[in-house]
C-alpha cells in the first residue's frame, strides 16, 4: 500500500507526487487520463517570473461597462451561468480593492520570485532542457496611455520585487521581433521567464521522472475517493487502491470533490481555449507576445504558434463558444502572418480561481490526512514546482521554506467541513 495518493496528474500534482518521493514516501499519482493532458496542457507556457500582481478584478467604471457588453476578445461570458459565478464573483471584486490587493501582491509575490528556480532543478533532473527558452516574454502596447501605466507599474515592482524588465520604444519592438506586423506604441520585455515549447512534454518529463524514482501512476475517478479507517481509498482501472494520506491537486475539478467532503469553498473556473498554427517559412516569433489591449497571447512552440485566448465565464460542460478565439485569430493574423490551423477542433480547459487569487496549499481543516494543492488561476505551470516542494515539505514534517499560513483553506468561511 502507498504511503499518499495524489489526485491529480497535471504540473501541480506531479510535482507534489515528486517531492514526497524524494522524502522518502510511496507516492501514487491518479488522474482520469494521461498525465497532462488536462490545464497543463493548454497554458500559454511561462514561468512567469515578474506575475507576482495576480489578475485582480477590474474596478474601473468604463472597464466594468466594455466587460458587460460582453463583446470583448479579453473576457467573455455565458448569461445563464452567471448566476452560478455570482458569490465568488463579488468576493473576487471585494478583495481587489486596492488596500486588500497590496497584501494580497505581498503574500503572493515570495512564491513568483521562486517560480523559475523551483521548476530549473526539476527541469534538470527530468532532462528536460531541449524544452525550454530562457528568453523572457513581451507585453505589446498598442496605444501610449496603457504603455506608460505598465511601465510605471513594472518600475513600482522592480523596486519592490525585484522584477528585472526592459521597456522597448516601437523602434526596440520591430528589432525584437521584426515579423510583427504593426508599430506598436512599445512593449516591456519581461527578462526573466522561462517559456516552455510544449507545457505537456514538460508534464511528462516530470512524470517520467517521477517513474524512475520508484513512482507508480494510474487512471482513477477522484470523485471516488473516500475514508477507509484512517486513511483513504480510491477506486482505479486497476481496483481501489487505499494510502494512509491523500492529496487533491485537482485543479478546476476541487471543488466537486471537496464538496463531497463536506468543505464549501468559493471556487470558481475560467474557461480559455488555444489553436495552433503552422508557421510561415521566413516568418519568426522570438519570443510569447501578450497584446494586452487585445487579450490575447501568441506563443511560438514546437507544432508552431499558439495563440491562447482571455477568460471566458461559463459552465464548464457549456458547449464550447468559439467567438472569442475567432475574434482573436483575426487580430492575431493583422498582428502576424499565420499558416494553417494545425488541429481540426480548438483545445478547451479551465483555469482553477479563487476570490482572493491565492491557491489553496495545505492541511484539509477537517481531515488530518487529506492534503490540498489547488486554484492557481493563472499560474499553474507558473507556481506547480513552488507548490510541489513546499507541500511536501509540510506533510512530512519539515518547516516549510516559505509561509504558507496565507494559502490555507481556513482563510475562507467554507474551508472547514460541515459537521466536523
Amino acid at each position: 500500500m502507498p504511503d499518499v495518493v495524489v489526485l491529480g496528474a497535471g504540473i501541480v500534482g506531479v510535482c507534489v507526487a515528486i517531492h514526497l518521493q524524494r522524502r522518502g514516501r510511496d507516492v501514487l499519482l491518479v488522474d482520469r487520463t494521461e498525465p497532462g493532458h488536462e490545464t497543463s496542457f493548454g497554458n500559454a507556457g511561462i514561468i512567469q517570473r515578474e506575475g507576482v500582481r495576480p489578475r485582480a478584478f477590474p474596478r474601473n467604471f468604463k472597464t466594468l461597462l466594455r466587460i458587460a457588453a460582453n463583446r470583448g476578445l479579453d473576457s467573455r461570458y455565458e448569461l445563464s451561468a452567471l448566476p452560478g459565478y455570482a458569490p465568488a464573483l463579488a468576493q473576487y471584486w471585494w478583495h481587489s480593492a486596492p488596500e486588500r490587493y497590496r497584501k494580497i501582491v505581498a503574500d503572493y509575490a515570495p512564491l513568483i520570485a521562486h517560480s523559475v528556480s523551483e521548476h530549473a532543478e526539476l527541469i534538470a533532473a527530468a532532462g528536460a532542457g531541449d524544452l525550454i527558452d530562457k528568453k523572457g516574454w513581451t507585453l505589446l502596447f498598442r496605444t501610449e496611455e496603457r504603455r506608460d501605466n505598465a511601465y510605471a507599474e513594472a518600475d513600482r515592482d522592480a523596486q519592490e520585487y525585484g522584477v528585472e524588465h526592459a521597456k522597448l520604444d516601437a523602434a526596440g519592438l520591430a528589432r525584437a521581433e521584426p515579423s510583427l506586423r504593426i508599430r506598436a506604441a512599445g512593449a516591456l520585455h519581461w527578462i526573466e521567464p522561462w517559456t516552455v515549447r510544449d507545457p505537456g512534454a514538460l508534464v511528462a518529463a516530470y512524470v517520467a521522472l517521477f517513474t524512475q524514482g520508484g513512482g507508480t501512476v494510474a487512471v482513477g475517478d477522484a470523485r471516488t475517493l473516500r475514508e477507509s479507517g484512517s486513511g483513504w481509498t480510491v477506486d482505479t482501472s486497476a481496483g481501489p487502491a487505499s494510502a494512509a494520506e491523500a492529496v487533491l491537486a485537482l485543479g478546476p475539478w476541487a471543488g466537486e470533490v471537496t464538496r463531497k467532503l463536506g468543505y464549501h469553498l468559493p471556487l470558481f473556473i475560467k474557461r480559455g481555449y488555444h489553436r495552433e498554427y503552422r508557421e510561415v517559412p521566413g516568418v519568426t516569433l522570438n519570443r510569447p507576445v501578450l497584446d494586452i489591449e487585445t487579450g490575447f497571447l501568441l506563443a511560438p512552440m514546437r507544432r508552431g504558434i499558439r495563440l491562447t485566448t482571455g477568460a471566458e465565464f461559463a459552465h464548464y460542460h457549456a458547449p464550447q463558444n468559439h467567438s472569442q478565439l475567432d475574434g482573436s485569430e483575426a487580430v492575431a493574423r493583422q498582428l502576424l502572418e499565420l499558416g494553417d490551423r494545425l488541429d481540426d477542433a480548438p483545445w478547451m480547459g479551465a483555469r482553477p480561481c479563487t476570490p482572493d487569487m491565492k491557491p489553496v496549499v495545505g492541511r484539509a481543516p477537517a481531515h488530518r490526512s487529506l492534503w490540498f494543492a489547488f486554484g492557481h488561476a493563472h499560474h499553474g505551470l507558473t507556481l506547480g514546482a513552488v507548490t510541489g516542494r513546499l507541500l511536501g515539505e509540510l506533510m512530512v514534517g519539515e518547516t516549510p521554506f516559505l509561509n504558507l499560513e496565507p494559502f490555507a483553506a481556513e482563510r475562507f468561511r467554507g474551508g472547514k467541513a460541515r459537521g466536523r
